[in-house]
């Protein structure tokens, strides 16, 4: 691995014969030393856990939601009937109630919750989050693959069958996504270069007192490109109808969950976080 030449501090390299199911992660030495070993935060999948390491991945899917497509933006009109029907997929209709391993499979899903949806007159449906996450009892909130479809349920493209399903019969699919925080697991996006990369260095922002979990820095591009760009990934590779944001009040507030002396005002005197304001109207645009 080497840097680049317009020394911009991006690192780039080349694997040869690199196969689609390979696992890999990147083994990080910091500045001082340290050595961190990380799975990839752009990866488009990873190991069921426990496991942590991502896979190579190249999507091969053929869509055939084209008449939904064509309509879904009348269909998802704000001024359109919505009757929002959400679930988490790991519990939603479960084997075995008392057995975290026990879930359906996407395809499972996609059997049993069309005709559901279809007979209880919902217009969509919003999963809890899909996206990779290392401990079943967060539901998805406690995210660690921003672009990688949650590989308990089967491949990324049997959730693309699973969305697919849900538009040829008419049925919007939201997804729930997490940029505002992100948890301290050691393959994770925490200190990820040895440094406070993707979160803030400063702990009075960067730290989530109630979900013990760390906030993403909206003032770093590079940042707010990463989350950005996650959500269009899902709305345009995974044809998602739109994304549901999860803790907007926590995005926005300095003082959200701290008590007086644990946060600062920002440079008007208040207490909202303006540079996460601005990435939230980004977001919207």
């Amino acid at each position: 691995m080497f840097p680049r030449k317009d020394r911009s501090g991006i690192w780039e390299g080349f694997v040869p014969n690199f196969q689609k199911g390979s696992l890999y992660k990147y083994h990080i030495t910091s500045i001082d030393d340290k050595h961190f070993i990380k799975t990839d935060p752009y990866a488009f999948y990873a190991e069921k856990r426990p496991a942590t390491a991502s896979k190579a991945w190249s999507f091969d899917y053929q869509w055939k939601d084209q008449r939904w497509m064509r309509k879904r933006k009348k269909m998802n009109a704000l001024n359109a009937p919505w009757n929002v029907y959400e679930l988490h997929l790991s519990s939603w209709m479960r084997p075995d109630k008392n057995n975290w391993d026990s879930f359906n499979s996407y395809h499972q899903i996609a059997e049993l919750l069309v005709p559901y949806v279809l007979e209880m007159g919902f217009t969509h449906v919003e999963f809890m989050p899909v996206m990779e996450y290392p401990y079943d009892a967060s539901w998805g909130y406690q995210c660690t693959g921003y672009f990688s479809a949650n590989s308990r349920y089967g491949l990324p493209e049997d959730l693309m069958y699973l969305i697919d399903q849900l538009h040829q019969h008419d049925i919007g699919v939201i997804l729930d996504w997490v940029p505002s925080h992100f948890p301290k697991d050691e393959h994770g996006l925490f200190y990820f270069d040895g440094a406070h990369t993707y979160e803030y260095a400063d702990m009075q922002k960067g730290f989530h007192p109630d979900w013990n979990s760390y906030v993403f820095n909206y003032k770093r591009g590079e940042v707010v490109s990463f989350l950005l760009s996650s959500a269009h990934f899902w709305l345009k590779v995974y044809h998602a109808d739109g994304i549901r944001v999860d803790a907007v009040n926590s995005v926005m507030r300095l003082d959200f969950s701290r008590k007086k002396g644990e946060w600062q005002h920002n440079e008007k005197g208040t207490n909202e976080n303006l540079e996460a304001i601005t990435f939230l109207k980004k977001l919207n645009h």
